[in-house]
């Protein structure tokens, strides 16, 4: 394919790849390098680390069939509408899921929570395949509490904009929620114990791998706040170090004056997991310690680490853009790095475009036009000011 396309291997910075065997080999007889996709990742660590259990389990097959009985029957749902009508509550319909997608199944035990009262009044009026007792419902609450930060990652994840650098700094707030104890924690010890257990053994050598290292020190969101010790975020540097070495320097003399005024950081985290993404990046402090008087590169990599990190919701590639003067080398290095995506949800979703543009009314276009017009449609909108 890329002889095809006549795209040189040198100029493949990273694979992405799903963590099928066959997947790994060949990208390592290809003789490129790969990185696992992080939402399949965290697909079979939730699957691993708490879809397995078997109270969980049997109690989400009950809430499959409850919600295949209304997909299959249209007078059952009017009726569960007209109930809800009674209650007040809002017309909703309850979620299937999608067993390869786990937030698919949060997503369809979220809405069977919110109908609990309307199917309870249901049960007692018409027949249910399956209903489910108190302790099951009480399980499935403690369940969506402790998914949803993973279902919130996931979604942040699987943006188009994001990057490789986002998995480190993921991973180690998945793990400070996971390991924190709360009041609220009653009952579900045990789930995010196990679901922590499953994250350090997928994860386990992610900090080992230079592309995730280097990534995440060249995203300013994140610098080297997020390494799970001082020790690893001196290697992680050392490895962008002997990257720094193999860069041309034929940019121009760097410009270390004061960097230009910097907005105040907004501390208005919308959510728990955007709240633990501030708190570690207050409490960190840069590793970066000048024992000597660093000179070309190696003072600039000191420079910007030395400076505070930028709001998550700001975008690393026009950081990079803005500083390219200051920073020459880095910027550099920071146009390969951060140029690779962490999940392959935005191609899996170009796939699934071709059927808005072929359909039964548009059956008869030739391959060549269906690809020309997938193409503007992904690539149109980028040409757009914004």
């Amino acid at each position: 394919m890329l002889r095809k396309w006549g795209v040189p291997k040198t100029l493949i910075h990273v694979v992405l790849r799903d963590n099928a065997k066959n997947m790994i080999k060949a990208m390592t007889d290809a003789g490129l390098q790969s990185l696992p996709c992080f939402a399949h990742t965290l697909q079979l660590v939730v699957n691993e680390g708490l879809l397995v259990q078997r109270s969980v389990t049997d109690a989400v097959a009950i809430g499959r069939k409850i919600v295949r009985h209304f997909k299959h029957s249209t007078l059952a749902y009017s009726r569960l509408e007209d109930i809800q009508l009674q209650l007040n509550q809002p017309t909703k319909r309850l979620q299937q899921d999608v067993q390869t997608r786990w937030n698919s199944t949060f997503y369809m035990l979220q809405s069977l929570i919110e109908q609990k009262r309307a199917l309870g009044i249901y049960g007692s009026e018409h027949e249910l395949p399956e209903n489910l007792a108190a302790h099951q419902w009480a399980l499935l609450e403690k369940t969506v509490v402790v998914l949803a930060p993973f279902e919130e990652l996931t979604r942040k994840v699987s943006c188009s904009d994001a990057l490789a650098s986002d998995v480190i700094p993921a991973v180690t707030v998945l793990l400070r929620i996971l390991n924190r104890e709360t009041e609220e924690d009653q009952g579900i010890k045990t789930m995010k114990s196990t679901l922590a257990a499953a994250v350090k053994r997928r994860f386990t050598d992610m900090e080992k791998i230079p592309l995730y290292c280097i990534a995440t020190l060249l995203d300013p969101r994140y610098k080297d706040r997020f390494f799970s010790n001082v020790n690893i975020a001196i290697d992680a540097k050392e490895m962008l170090k002997v990257e720094l070495q193999s860069v041309n320097t034929g940019e121009p003399k760097e410009n270390l004056e004061e960097p230009p005024a910097r907005r105040l950081r907004m501390t208005q985290a919308s959510s728990s997991l955007d709240r633990v993404f501030e708190e570690i990046t207050e409490e960190q402090k840069s590793s970066s310690q000048s024992h000597a008087t660093p000179v070309g590169a190696a003072i600039q990599l000191e420079t910007y680490l030395g400076e505070t990190t930028i709001p998550r919701e700001e975008n690393p590639l026009q950081f990079w853009g803005v500083n390219k003067m200051r920073f020459p080398a880095l910027a550099k290095i920071s146009q390969r790095y951060l140029s690779a995506p962490c999940t392959s949800v935005e191609s899996e979703r170009l796939f699934s475009s071709v059927s808005h543009i072929i359909n039964e009314d548009r059956n008869r276009l030739s391959a060549a036009n269906a690809e020309m017009l997938l193409f503007l449609k992904k690539n149109l909108p980028l040409t757009f000011l914004k």
